[in-house]
């Protein structure tokens, strides 16, 4: 029997070629199969927040439903707040006359890296292949809590790089992230992750 899929509408603050884009499509082909992405791209968080709504009303007349995803850092002046950035995500709505029950906001708390740096066992496969024939220098950290315990995580994981790999090979979202969302086998780590558990069960319909 065939089944039919359900098509859901993404909003990402990044271009077409971005590492939210791309990493998110991944992780959600793998959680639920029977989900079809329409995504839209918004470039940067301020725009995202100010835009969304008319995004998302377009969206809404192809799909049954819309996921906006940003990441709460950087903050792009002041302290980032992740209330503020949903009030200011909701008034934009509002004004597009986009009800929320049809909207899904999820915020990756710190960055997209957050995700990544919390499965170890991935990221230490990637490093060993590209480091390969070498060893790696250090253990890599497990973390209970990653959204809470890892902060600046795309700091730490450029620093990661140049400690064992060399400054000439840095960590470059577009080029590495989704290499590391691609050699996570399980969601025993991710699951600790609360903004990855909402993202799995909000946006994929999946209970982790």
């Amino acid at each position: 029997m065939t089944v039919t899929k359900e098509v859901v509408g993404f909003i990402f603050e990044c271009g077409r070629d971005g590492p939210d884009y791309k990493v998110c499509r991944h992780l959600l082909g793998k959680l639920n199969v029977n989900i079809e992405m329409v995504a839209r791209f918004l470039d940067v968080k301020t725009r995202l927040l100010a835009e969304c709504g008319p995004v998302a009303s377009e969206l809404l007349t192809t799909c049954s439903r819309v996921v906006i995803i940003w990441d709460l850092m950087p903050p792009w002046g002041g302290n980032p707040c992740r209330r503020e950035d949903k009030k200011k995500a909701f008034q934009s709505l509002k004004e597009a006359k986009v009800p929320n029950h049809k909207v899904t906001l999820i915020c990756i708390e710190q960055e997209l890296e957050c995700w990544l740096m919390a499965d170890t066992h991935a990221l230490g496969v990637v490093l060993a292949k590209l480091k390969h024939p070498h060893q790696l220098n250090s253990r890599l950290k497990s973390y209970n809590k990653p959204d809470h315990q890892i902060k600046r995580p795309k700091t730490q994981l450029i620093s990661l790089f140049q400690q064992e790999l060399g400054n000439t090979r840095k960590y470059i979202d577009r080029n590495h992230a989704l290499l590391l969302a691609q050699e996570i086998t399980d969601w025993s780590k991710l699951r600790r992750s609360d903004s990855f558990c909402r993202f799995a069960e909000k946006a994929a319909r999946v209970k982790l």
